[in-house]
């Protein structure tokens, strides 16, 4: 198993910048998928980014909304995830939450692929 906890989430106006951390500890960090999700009211949970193992090549991917706008890391060194959100927009506004796959490199952006999560963070963006 591994445990997941984010920090970072917090107020900002559009245009500015937050960067979430996702501390993990338990089993070795390096053998998960990482990936990072959002869900704003009433709406389902959505896909952002994620990050493969590093034997993977470092892989990521994003959602389109937030391509050239958030980028997706990991520090193995440290056991933790980031997502760097910049340019952010009010329609960003959502609890985001990381999650940790053992299922591999396919169909990262489907939620059902992630055993574990942690409890989220919020992130509130003012127009």
């Amino acid at each position: 198993q591994v445990q997941l906890v984010e920090s970072g989430g917090g107020w900002v106006q559009a245009g500015g910048s937050l960067r979430l951390s996702c501390a993990a500890s338990g089993r070795t960090f390096n053998s998960y998928v990482m990936g990072w999700f959002r869900q704003a009211p009433g709406k389902d949970r959505e896909f952002v980014a994620a990050i493969s193992v590093s034997w993977n090549g470092g892989r990521t991917s994003y959602t389109d909304s937030v391509k050239g706008r958030f980028t997706i890391s990991r520090d193995f060194a440290k056991d933790t995830l980031y997502l760097q959100m910049n340019r952010l927009k009010p329609e960003d506004t959502a609890i985001y939450s990381c999650a940790a796959s053992d299922q591999g490199w396919v169909a990262v952006g489907d939620p059902r692929r992630y055993a574990y999560w942690g409890q989220g963070t919020q992130v509130t963006v003012s127009s």
